[in-house]
C-alpha cells in the first residue's frame, strides 16, 4: 500500500510542481496583464480617442476635448516616468502624445477658422463648445493670435460692407436696402456727419458687447492658457526680455479697434470731405465739438490707444484749424471794409455779428462734454479767436471821438458783450473784466457830468476857488455871488434831465441815472463846501456885508439837493 502511495507520489509530483509554476507564472502573467491595461488606460489613447483628436472628419465636442485633455495629462505624467533608469518607453509614450496634441491643435484651429466665417455676430447665439475651444487654443498662443487676426479681418470686410451700405442704401450685391441711407442727409453736414460717428460708435458698442461673450465670459481660464503657452514657447525660453502678462481688456479693446478699422477710414475720408468743404465757422466749431463729444464716448469705450480715437482727435483738430482760419478771413474781410460807427453811438455792426455767432458757439461749449476745470480756459482760447480781434477795431474806432461820447459808445459795446457772455457759466472771468472796463468808464462819464453842473451852474469857479487853501477872502464878493446865482437859478430847474438828456444814448438806462445821480451829489458835495465858505466870510464880516452876501447868494445846499433830485 505504502508501495503504491510512494509509487504514485513520485508520479504525481512532477505534474504538481509543474501545475505549481503554471499558476504562479499564470498570475505573473496576470499582474502583467492588468500592469498593461492600467498602463494603457493611463498612458496610451485608445483608438476612438485618437479619432476624436486627430481626424477632421471627427467634430469638435466634448469627446474632442477629452482626448485633449487627457493627451495633456500622458505628457505631463510622462515626466515622471522619465525619472527612472529605463527612459525608453516614456520618450516613446511622450513623443506619440506630443504628435497627437499637435494634430490636435491643428483640428482646432482650423475649425475655429471655419467657424469664424460663418458666425453671426449681429445675432449671435454664442455657444459653449466656442468659448471652450479659444480657451483650449489660448494654451499655443501663436496659433490663438492667428485665429483673432482672421476673426479681425473677417469683422473688418463685414463691418465695412456694413456701413457702406448704411451710407448709401447699396449692399455688395448691389441690392437696395430698406433703411434710409445716410448720404441722403449730406446737405445737412451736421446731421450728415453726426450720424455716421453715431453708426460706427454703434457698431463698436455692438461688437465689444459680443466679443466680451465671446473672448470674456472665461477671461481667467483665457489668460492662463495664454500666459502658460507663452512660457513654454521656444522663443520666449531663449529670449532674455521680459513680456507682460496678457491683459484681456486690451486685448478686447484691440481687437474691436481692428474690427471696426475699415469703416473708421470710410468715416475719416467722408468727414474730411466735410471739413474742407465747409465755409462756415460756426458749423466748423459744431463739428469739432460734434467730434470731441464722441472722443470722449470712445476714449470711455476703448480706452486711449485706439486707432479709432485717434482718427476721430485728428478729425477734432482739423475741424477746429478750418474754424479759425475761417475766422481770420472773416476779420480780413471785415479790416478790408471801411466802418464807422452807428449815430447812436450802439455797437459796430460787425461787432454785433461777431456776437451773434459768439452766443452760438457758447451754446454749442456749453453743451459739450469738455471736464468742468478745463472748460474756463477752452472757453476763454475759443473767444480770444472769435470775438477779441473784433473788440479790438471796435475800440480803435473810438480813439478819435470825444471823451463822452467814447466812453458811451465803449460802454454799449462792452454791455453788449456782458449780455453775451452772460448765457455761459464759464465766462466769469471774462465778466469780471468787463465789469471793471465798464466801471472804469463810468467813472469818466461821472467826471464828465460834475463839470457839466459845474459849468452848467455858473459855480465852476467859485468852487474852484474855494478849493484852493491860498485863496483870499476878496475873491468871493457879492456880485460875484449875485451872477452865479442868477445863472444857478436859470440852470437848475432842468439841470438833471438835461444831464440825463446828455447820456441818452447809453444804451443802459438804469446805468446812466446812477452816473449822473453820483455826478449830482458829487455837486451838491461840492456846493455845501460853497456855502459854507460863504458863512464863513460872513462871520468875519459886519453885519451890513453878511446881509449883502446872503441876499446875493440865497441858495441852500438843501435846496440843490431838492432841485436835483
Amino acid at each position: 500500500m505504502k508501495r503504491t502511495v510512494s509509487t504514485a507520489h513520485g508520479e504525481i509530483e512532477p505534474a504538481l510542481t509543474e501545475a505549481y509554476a503554471l499558476l504562479e507564472k499564470r498570475g505573473a502573467t496576470e499582474r502583467r496583464r492588468h500592469l498593461l491595461q492600467a498602463l494603457r488606460e493611463r498612458f496610451v489613447l485608445s483608438e476612438d480617442e485618437e479619432v476624436a483628436l486627430t481626424s477632421t472628419a471627427e467634430p469638435v465636442n466634448d469627446d474632442f476635448f477629452a482626448a485633449l485633455a487627457k493627451a495633456k495629462k500622458v505628457t505631463s505624467e510622462c515626466e515622471v516616468l522619465l525619472g527612472f533608469e529605463n527612459q525608453t518607453l516614456a520618450s516613446e509614450i511622450m513623443e506619440k502624445a506630443s504628435k497627437s496634441i499637435g494634430f490636435g491643435y491643428q483640428k482646432l484651429y482650423k475649425w475655429v477658422q471655419r467657424e469664424f466665417k460663418t458666425l453671426d455676430l449681429e445675432n449671435p447665439q454664442m455657444n459653449a463648445t466656442m468659448r471652450r475651444a479659444l480657451t483650449v487654443l489660448a494654451a499655443r498662443p501663436s496659433l490663438f493670435q492667428n485665429c483673432l487676426d482672421f476673426f479681425a479681418d473677417a469683422r473688418q470686410r463685414i463691418l465695412s460692407d456694413a456701413f457702406f451700405a448704411a451710407l448709401t442704401g447699396n449692399d455688395n450685391d448691389g441690392e437696395r436696402t430698406t433703411v434710409k441711407p445716410i448720404d441722403m442727409i449730406a446737405h445737412d453736414p451736421l446731421r450728415y456727419v453726426g450720424d455716421m460717428l453715431a453708426w460706427v460708435h454703434s457698431a463698436a458698442v455692438s461688437e465689444r458687447e459680443v466679443l466680451e461673450v465671446l473672448f470674456v465670459a472665461d477671461g481667467e481660464e483665457l489668460v492662463k492658457g495664454i500666459n502658460s503657452g507663452r512660457d513654454a514657447e521656444l522663443w520666449r525660453i531663449i529670449s532674455d526680455g521680459e513680456d507682460e502678462e496678457f491683459n484681456t481688456l486690451k486685448a478686447l479693446n484691440d481687437l474691436v479697434d481692428r474690427d471696426v478699422s475699415g469703416a473708421a477710414r470710410i468715416l475719416r475720408q467722408r468727414v474730411e470731405q466735410v471739413i474742407q468743404s465747409n465755409e462756415d465757422s460756426i458749423l466748423a466749431y459744431k463739428l469739432a465739438n460734434l467730434l470731441k463729444f464722441y472722443g470722449a464716448m470712445l476714449l470711455k469705450l476703448l480706452g486711449p490707444d485706439c486707432n479709432l480715437l485717434q482718427s476721430v482727435r485728428s478729425l477734432e483738430k482739423e475741424a477746429m484749424r478750418q474754424f479759425r482760419a475761417l475766422l481770420r478771413e472773416r476779420i480780413a474781410a471785415v479790416r478790408a471794409e471801411p466802418q464807422s460807427i452807428p449815430s447812436d453811438l450802439s455797437p459796430p455792426v460787425f461787432l454785433q455779428d461777431a456776437l451773434k455767432q459768439v452766443q452760438v458757439m457758447l451754446s454749442t461749449y456749453e453743451r459739450s462734454l469738455a471736464t468742468s476745470g478745463g472748460r474756463e480756459d477752452g472757453i476763454d482760447q475759443m473767444l480770444g479767436e472769435a470775438i477779441d480781434p473784433f473788440i479790438l477795431d471796435s475800440e480803435a474806432l473810438a480813439k478819435s471821438m470825444p471823451s463822452l461820447r467814447r466812453s458811451v459808445y465803449l460802454i454799449n459795446c462792452r454791455l453788449a458783450l456782458m449780455n453775451c457772455f452772460r448765457q455761459s457759466n464759464f465766462t466769469s472771468r471774462r465778466g469780471g473784466q468787463l465789469k471793471e472796463s465798464i466801471d472804469g468808464e463810468a467813472a469818466i462819464l461821472r467826471d464828465s457830468q460834475l463839470e457839466y453842473f459845474h459849468q452848467g451852474s455858473g459855480l465852476s469857479e467859485l468852487i474852484k476857488l474855494i478849493k484852493e487853501t491860498d485863496s483870499s477872502s476878496g475873491s468871493v464878493t457879492a456880485a460875484r455871488l449875485s451872477a452865479s446865482s442868477t445863472e444857478l437859478d436859470h440852470f437848475l430847474p432842468s439841470a438833471y434831465l438835461d444831464a440825463l438828456e446828455r447820456l441818452g444814448q447809453l444804451q443802459d438806462a438804469a446805468l446812466a441815472r446812477k452816473i449822473t445821480e453820483d455826478a449830482a451829489e458829487r455837486f451838491c458835495a461840492d456846493f455845501e463846501l460853497l456855502e459854507e465858505r460863504i458863512d464863513s466870510l460872513n462871520v468875519a464880516a459886519d453885519d451890513d456885508q453878511e446881509n449883502t452876501l446872503r441876499s446875493a447868494f440865497p441858495r441852500t445846499a438843501g435846496e440843490i439837493r431838492v432841485l436835483l433830485s
